[in-house]
């Protein structure tokens, strides 16, 4: 049985598709939705179309981009003979913030998984091989500490290896603020081989 009319039954279903969006909260943005100005659902619409029309990855990092090159690859200030390869644009973006890293990036926009049938040729990997022609000095892997992560980042590795290009991969341990007693014993082995002399 409906509740509303079909108009609002059929945004709610749709606004449900989004990921991390259940039901209620789903219910919850559509009333948001109808009780806002008409010009502000019409802004809304327009940069909802707007992003899905003209956002296209980045010929040489493949981050989201609107124009040919993203403003990190077409920047002639940062260091393109060092790229860290992240495995989506979030992860693009948390770096980013940190206002620490100087190099470009590379976004895989995935990682291995043979459970779910996503193999190497599933992500941008053949992109990143290509890219490393070039003058690379360093690649910094820096997919998640997931199993998935952990299998890419092994891969990648063994990928670039041969080339005579240096391969790190970024420390995992200890959250700031975490209680040790509460950590998983991976993560307490990778920030005891992780650490650093005071």
């Amino acid at each position: 049985m409906d509740y509303y009319s079909k108009h609002i039954s059929k945004l709610i279903e749709q606004l449900s598709y989004l990921p991390g969006i259940g039901a209620k909260s789903a219910q919850r943005l559509a009333f948001h939705i109808m009780n806002m100005p008409r010009e502000q659902v019409e802004q809304l619409t327009q940069a909802i179309q707007g992003a899905r029309e003209n956002v296209r990855y980045c010929k040489n990092c493949y981050t989201l981009t609107d124009q040919e090159l993203c403003p990190i690859c077409s920047n002639p200030k940062r260091d393109h003979s060092t790229i860290m390869v992240v495995e989506n644009t979030r992860d693009l973006a948390a770096y980013e913030k940190t206002g620490k890293f100087e190099g470009v990036y590379h976004v895989l926009h995935g990682a291995i998984s043979p459970i779910l049938g996503i193999g190497p040729d599933d992500i941008k990997l053949k992109e990143l091989m290509q890219r490393l022609q070039g003058e690379i000095k360093e690649v910094i892997i820096a997919t998640n500490s997931s199993l998935e992560g952990e299998t890419t980042a092994m891969y990648i590795s063994k990928l670039i290896k041969p080339t005579g290009i240096c391969v790190s991969r970024i420390a995992s341990g200890v959250p700031v603020g975490g209680d040790l007693e509460y950590i998983d014993e991976v993560t307490l082995l990778r920030a005891l081989e992780g650490r650093v002399e005071l």
